[in-house]
């Protein structure tokens, strides 16, 4: 096992106001009687015990790969050869909203997707749980997750003790710069706004992506923040793009921006600041004072999914902190098993021993007491928000 960096895919891309996150937005809303579906609706007979199989669809580079064959995927060839389960994996997201709209028709009319397990963001997964669109998960058959999970990740607000839900990476939205050429250091968010940072600034355009930082540098509490805390956040960009201070908003493109350096500072995603990090020393990534966003992208069981007893299995398999430390090596997120990383650190790979001790995928204790999940938007907030913040980045 080595470090083996993977471009990172837009996996937290852009909430569109007028696609298929609109339209997700309003169903979750409700107003469509026939969307939610009840606990005692959501499962089917389970195939497990007689058909040893699952279907696992999740986004392109996400799983750790053999360095000579980029088709073998080893710790799902050990799961299978362990459990003696076949897997399907499939590399089929690319986008929350686009999923959505592609397995919503089942799921609303009570069908099965044809997926046994599925990867998307808590923001997006918020909206599953509460149409009643994933089952709850057996933590019997699931005691590495029971034991393992780490605690800043437990208790999501959509989804209290993450009965339905299991992270599958984690990350930071912080902010990264450029220390040799802004010629100073970056500790707190409203850094951004000085004078010589006017022009090579840029932000995320996704609201999902870019209100939680925000809202903390105004020295918000995003656990419980309001709508006027929001409109404050709202008037503050709004007198910054004014003065073209914020370049751009960007979507995942801000890594050539930065690498490049037209950019000198900008919200940034953890993983992706890793691998710039291996080709410039420069980069740095900082969680400000106020704090800043701890995510995560869930695997999660739909209604109806015919293998749940394997697919628990399978989750339960990716929380054995020799097999997340595997995982970890491969995509450098941050890790949802703290015990990984004393297994990284035992390794006689250097690489991988110095991995253990990167912030970025096992934040330190400093870090962690500064970081924070946002609640999410509630179906009545969400539509004037938007639309508030999509006038704002010019959507």
């Amino acid at each position: 096992m080595r470090v083996s960096p993977v471009k990172s895919p837009a996996r937290r891309t852009l909430l569109r106001a007028l696609g298929a996150g609109a339209g997700a937005a309003v169903l979750a809303g409700c107003g469509v009687p026939a969307a939610y579906v009840p606990a005692g609706e959501r499962s089917a007979r389970d195939r497990s015990a007689g058909e040893k199989r699952l279907t696992f669809a999740n986004w392109p580079l996400y799983i750790d790969v053999d360095d000579k064959d980029p088709q073998r995927r080893p710790t799902l060839e050990e799961f299978e050869k362990r459990s003696g389960i076949s897997v399907k994996y499939t590399e089929e997201i690319n986008d929350n909203d686009e999923f959505f709209g592609k397995i919503s028709p089942a799921l609303m009319n009570h069908q099965d997707t044809g997926r046994d397990l599925v990867v998307v963001s808590d923001w997006m997964c918020s909206r599953y749980v509460r149409l009643g669109w994933v089952q709850e998960m057996d933590r019997s058959r699931q005691p590495h997750v029971a034991a393992q999970l780490d605690p800043l990740l437990r208790n999501p607000a959509f989804d209290p003790g993450r009965r339905h839900t299991v992270p599958w990476q984690s990350g930071i939205t912080g902010i990264a710069y450029n220390r040799r050429r802004l010629g100073r250091e970056i500790r707190r968010t409203a850094e951004l706004w000085q004078d010589d940072l006017r022009g090579r600034v840029t932000l995320f355009s996704g609201l999902d992506e870019a209100f939680c930082l925000l809202m903390q540098g105004e020295g918000v509490n995003v656990t419980r923040w309001t709508p006027d805390d929001f409109h404050r956040m709202c008037d503050r960009l709004r007198e910054l793009v004014r003065k073209k201070h914020i370049r751009r908003f960007t979507g995942n493109d801000y890594i050539k921006d930065l690498s490049s350096g037209d950019v000198l500072a900008c919200q940034a995603y953890s993983g992706d600041i890793i691998q710039l990090q291996a080709d410039n020393p420069d980069i740095a990534f900082v969680v400000p004072q106020e704090g800043a966003e701890l995510w995560a992208e869930s695997l999660m069981i739909p209604d109806l999914a015919r293998h749940k007893a394997n697919a628990e299995r399978l989750v339960d398999y990716y929380y054995e902190p020799e097999v997340a430390a595997r995982l970890a090596a491969a995509v450098n997120y941050v890790c949802p098993v703290p015990a990984a990383r004393e297994v990284l650190a035992r390794s006689k790979d250097r690489e991988l021993a110095e991995l253990a001790e990167n912030p970025l995928v096992f934040p330190t204790d400093d870090m962690r007491s500064r970081l924070a999940t946002a609640r999410d938007m509630t179906p009545r907030e969400r539509p004037a928000l938007t639309k508030e913040w999509n006038e704002i980045i010019g959507l």
